[in-house]
């Protein structure tokens, strides 16, 4: 790994601790409080799945969840698509090398470290695509928990029902989030190939802007807004 130059393997070591530790880092920023929308999120959707298994007419509950099943899918198949792209340029061997080398934007000093870049990429997206089946079939168990909730169910239980079906919607949905997030840090392996300047610059600038709309952005806040509101009631109108 020598060959690959000191500031390429401090870049690499810098994108495997931001891949790898995002998330916990997220969960401990939280914890200390101040808006994330991760665990937020997690709030709302247990008042979602308590007022669905309160709902006799449970259709909405059915289509909301369906379009979120339509959009896992969707970003996997284009997965599929990048990790195909990636795959095929990195087993195309030498002749793809000499076509990428001799570009000027781009700045890979010799097969190895090419091929690195490339792996790095093709690692990332992989592990995306396998969140986002794990989404998926999570999504598929959460639908069967709502049809198995009785039509009618007394006040006293249906917060029961509700909280297992989240145990299931939640788990899913973070999952997708996790697939979504791969994209940005398959962004950040991606600018690698412009050299590892523009590698660890992509990279710390994915991680923070990950970060900022996770807890600073307008959606984070209103959502914010939104679980207080569910924990502690609407506030009292001005006199």
């Amino acid at each position: 790994m020598t060959s690959l130059g000191v500031l390429n393997i401090a870049g690499l070591g810098l994108f495997a601790v931001c891949w790898l530790f995002y998330q916990p880092l997220l969960g401990l920023l939280a914890r200390r409080g101040g808006a994330a929308i991760n665990t937020d999120m997690a709030v709302i959707r247990m008042a979602w799945m308590r007022n669905m298994a309160r709902r006799e007419n449970r259709f909405m509950d059915g289509q909301l969840l369906a379009q979120a099943l339509n959009s896992a899918s969707f970003f996997a198949s284009s997965n599929l698509l990048l990790i195909a792209a990636a795959a095929g340029a990195l087993f195309g061997g030498q002749t793809t090398f000499k076509n990428v080398s001799s570009l000027i934007v781009i700045q890979t000093s010799s097969r190895l470290l090419f091929e690195v870049q490339l792996a790095l990429v093709l690692v990332t997206l992989s592990r995306g695509l396998l969140d986002f089946i794990w989404s998926i079939r999570q999504m598929n168990y959460c639908i069967a928990a709502i049809g198995a909730v009785p039509e009618r169910i007394d006040d006293k239980t249906h917060h029961l029902y509700g909280d297992l079906a989240a145990r299931l919607l939640n788990p899913a949905l973070s999952s997708f989030n996790a697939g979504v997030r791969g994209y940005y840090f398959a962004l950040a392996a991606a600018a690698w190939l412009f050299g590892p300047q523009a590698f660890i610059a992509a990279t710390v600038g994915s991680m923070a802007l990950l970060v900022w709309r996770q807890r600073r952005s307008p959606a984070a806040l209103a959502i914010a807004d939104l679980r207080r509101m569910l924990e502690t009631g609407p506030p009292a109108p001005p006199a």
